[in-house]
């Protein structure tokens, strides 16, 4: 997993960027990760080169609509080129256990039957438990329960070629109780609604969600190298990537990413 490719960074309500989504390659490989609020993800894919026929593996953090609707997009899309023998190999989908049936059941009412008897067949579902380990596309994965105060959501680390530690830390702020999993990480992808200054025009802590400030203070305090912002209110969009990164490196002295929309980031670093 040598890139990160982002596909969307703003929350649920934006309109001007896409719902935070990304994919994650290997070779010419695709893990994709989540996938937004609706058929707009199958844009994303054309913008970045990504083909379906490349894409294998689908993590969906949590049943949130700018989430996971965008999933049933894909899954449409990839059962049709596999019934038209345009898809090599199986398809395979990565949710906790409940997800997991609201991610069939979506698809069973919207989409053709013909589409969702390629289920359990080519189209592959896996129920996470916390701490559950994968190898996927040679990498090997923890998924684990961010703990969510909210709706249940998953998250993950995984290890690259070059030994590097990357720890995605879902759209909600870290828990202190997730620490097993993210210590001695190299890389922190955490999301960031809004700038501290900001945080009583946009109120992140009622959401519960961070500030810029936050995700930084956090990453000086679990020892990370590299730090991602996204997953943030657009107000400041033109603007973002130097407001950000300024609040940031007040308390963070590492290497600091605030990616727009269909940015790659090497992580080979």
């Amino acid at each position: 997993m040598d890139k990160l490719l982002i596909l969307g960074t703003g929350n649920a309500a934006v309109k001007k960027c896409y719902n935070t989504c990304f994919a994650l390659k290997k070779d010419n490989e695709y893990f994709l990760v989540d996938a937004g609020g609706g058929n707009g993800i199958l844009g994303r894919l054309d913008e970045m080169n990504i083909p379906l026929n490349r894409i294998h593996h689908l993590f969906v953090t949590h049943e949130h609509t700018d989430h996971i609707l965008g999933v049933v997009w894909i899954i449409r899309m990839i059962t049709t080129k596999i019934l038209a023998n345009d898809y090599m190999g199986t398809f395979h989908i990565y949710a906790h256990t409940d997800l997991v049936q609201t991610i069939r059941t979506l698809c069973e009412l919207t989409l053709q039957k013909k589409l969702t008897d390629c289920f359990d067949l080519r189209v592959l579902f896996h129920p996470l438990q916390d701490g559950d380990q994968w190898t996927i596309m040679d990498t090997p994965f923890t998924f684990y329960d961010i703990l969510s105060t909210k709706a249940k959501q998953f998250a993950f680390t995984f290890i690259n070629d070059d030994g590097k530690k990357i720890a995605f830390a879902g759209d909600e702020p870290y828990n202190e109780k997730c620490f097993e999993y993210v210590k001695g990480a190299d890389w922190l992808m955490h999301e960031a609604f809004c700038l501290y200054d900001q945080r009583d025009i946009f109120k992140p802590y009622e959401k519960h969600h961070s500030t810029a400030k936050d995700a930084a203070v956090l990453a000086t305090q679990l020892g990370v190298k590299h730090l991602i912002l996204w997953h943030t209110e657009e107000e400041n969009l033109n603007e973002r990537k130097t407001l950000y990164t300024q609040e940031a490196a007040k308390y963070f002295n590492g290497s600091i990413y605030v990616p727009d929309d269909l940015e790659v980031i090497e992580l080979c670093q």
